[in-house]
């Protein structure tokens, strides 16, 4: 698996969190059974950046915590290539909004980190939550990854 990995936020990050990143991209594609010749994009951002790129992309003019780019168009559940490195795509991640959340929700930044990069990396790999089952199977899913973590609730 190749991860390239930027702060751009403007703000330090916790020590760790990046490494936190990486495991749940890693346990992600465990879970999912897909090969590390993946390659993932990570972009740590602040709420004025993601506001703009989800203004552009999606044309809501807000910020929000986590935007998946998805590179390959694939049905959740299968499988890319086995054979040589495929780019799996891009995830961005707003530090201000994983902080206000982690507050909020009443756990440390690095479940809310490991949460945000859990969903982006199942988007990713297909999945969605447009439906209420979609939503179940996605979110039991990013629970397991969690878990194989050990970032529990």
């Amino acid at each position: 698996m190749t991860a390239d990995f930027t702060n751009i936020s403007g703000l330090q990050l916790k020590e760790g969190l990046e490494e936190i990143i990486m495991e749940i991209i890693e346990a992600s594609l465990k879970y999912e059974g897909i090969s590390e010749e993946a390659e993932i994009s990570v972009t740590i951002v602040n709420d004025s950046d993601i506001r703009k790129i989800n203004n552009a992309h999606r044309n809501i003019d807000s910020a929000t915590d986590v935007l998946s780019f998805p590179m390959i168009d694939f049905e959740k559940g299968e499988k890319p290539p086995e054979k040589g490195l495929y780019i799996l795509g891009d995830i961005i991640i707003s530090i201000e909004t994983a902080i206000k959340q982690a507050e909020e929700y009443g756990h440390s930044i690095e479940r809310e980190i490991g949460f945000l990069t859990a969903h982006s990396m199942l988007h990713l790999m297909g999945y969605d939550h447009m439906e209420p089952s979609e939503e179940r199977e996605m979110f039991k899913k990013q629970e397991e990854i969690l878990n194989s973590a050990g970032l529990f609730r």
